[in-house]
C-alpha cells in the first residue's frame, strides 16, 4: 500500500492521543497548527509562553484556548526548558518550537538537566508527498548535521527508516546520494555510499535496502534507470529514503521542492528521547500540522518500543 499525509492522520486519529508540549507558543502559525491538530484528533497541547501574548493571538484566529493547560513563562529560555521538561518527564509527547530563535530551542532540547539527548547524533527528516511520485520520499538531513560522517550517515538512515516504518511503510528502499553512480577515490561521498550499501549487506543497517552511490534521477526515476543502465541496481527507480552528501545539496533540493513543487511536507528532527517538531518560520500552517501528525505516529512507534 502507498502510504500518503492523509493516511498518516488518519491512523494518528486512531491512535491514543498524544499531548505536544510548544516552547513559546505566542505564534499564530503554530497556535493555527495546534488548533486544527485539536480538532483533528491529532495531539492536544500544553502551551508555554507568554499567555497575554497567546490569549490575544488565539483571539485573532478563534481559537478557544478553555481546554488547553497554558504555562506563563515571559523569558522564551525560561518558556522552552520548561516546555522541554514536559517531555522529559512524560508529562507530554512531543515537544514543538514556537516563537524563539532555532540556537535557544536546540539548548533546551540538549540541555543535560530536562532536556532530550540520547547521546546520538541529532539528525532531521523531512517527509514528502509529491504529484507524480507514487510514494512518500523521507529526506535526510536538509537542515541539521552539516557534513555528516559515516557514522553520522548510518545513525541518518536507522533514524529515517524507523520514522517511515511508524508511517506505514514497510519495504524501505534507501539511495545514499552522490552526483555519480560509480566509486570516485576522489569524491568522499560515494566511497562512504558504497561503504553504506555494503553495511546494509552485511546486517549492520536492518529492516530496508541500502544502494550508493546513486544519482537523484536514477533513485527516482525507473525511465532515467533504463537509459542509463542502471536497472540491476538494488533501488533503481524506487527509492523512498534519500540520504544527502552534506546539508549543502538537501537544502538545496528540499527548498526547490517546497517552493516550486505543489506538495505537501513535515519534518521531524530525531536522535532524541521523543518526537521533536523544529519546523522554520516560513513554514504554512499545514506543514507545521503534517509535523505534528508525523510526530504523532513516531511518538507511538517509540511508546511500543520502550
Amino acid at each position: 500500500m502507498r502510504v500518503k499525509f492523509d493516511d498518516i492522520i488518519s491512523k494518528v486519529t486512531n491512535l491514543p492521543t498524544k499531548t505536544l508540549a510548544v516552547a513559546c507558543a505566542e505564534d499564530a502559525p503554530v497556535l493555527e497548527a495546534v488548533k486544527a491538530a485539536k480538532e483533528k484528533k491529532i495531539a492536544n497541547a500544553i502551551l508555554v509562553g507568554d499567555e497575554d501574548k497567546i490569549r490575544a493571538i488565539a483571539k485573532d484566529i478563534n481559537m478557544d484556548l478553555s481546554s488547553y493547560e497554558i504555562i506563563d513563562k515571559k523569558d522564551n529560555m525560561e518558556a522552552a526548558l520548561t516546555a522541554v521538561k514536559l517531555v522529559h518527564d512524560g508529562k507530554a509527547d512531543m515537544y514543538m518550537k514556537g516563537l524563539l530563535p532555532t540556537g535557544k530551542f536546540l539548548k533546551s532540547v540538549l540541555d543535560k538537566e530536562v532536556g532530550l539527548r540520547t547521546g546520538k547524533p541529532l539528525s532531521h527528516v523531512c517527509v514528502f508527498e509529491i504529484p507524480g511520485i507514487d510514494r512518500l520520499l523521507f529526506l535526510t538531513d536538509v537542515a541539521f548535521i552539516p557534513y555528516p560522517t559515516l557514522e553520522d550517515k548510518k545513525c541518518m538512515i536507522e533514524y529515517t527508516v524507523d520514522v517511515a516504518k511508524a508511517c506505514g511503510v514497510t519495504d524501505n528502499k534507501v539511495a545514499v546520494l552522490a552526483a555519480l553512480e560509480t566509486v570516485n577515490e576522489k569524491m568522499a561521498c560515494t566511497v562512504e555510499a558504497a561503504e553504506l550499501s555494503r553495511m546494509q549487506d552485511a546486517g549492520e543497517i536492518k529492516d530496508c535496502v541500502v544502494e550508493g552511490p546513486l544519482s537523484m534521477d536514477i533513485a527516482l526515476y525507473k525511465e532515467a534507470a533504463e537509459e542509463k543502465g542502471a536497472l540491476g541496481r538494488k533501488v533503481a527507480g524506487d527509492a523512498n529514503i534519500l540520504v544527502f552528501p552534506d546539508i549543502h545539496a538537501g537544502n538545496l533540493v528540499y527548498k526547490t521542492m517546497v517552493h516550486m513543487i505543489p506538495c505537501k511536507n513535515g519534518n521531524i528532527l530525531t536522535g532524541t528521547q521523543a518526537p521533536v517538531i523544529l519546523t522554520s518560520r516560513s513554514d504554512t500552517m499545514e506543514v507545521k500540522l503534517n509535523s505534528i501528525a508525523l510526530a504523532a505516529v513516531v511518538a507511538e512507534s517509540m511508546k511500543k518500543e520502550k
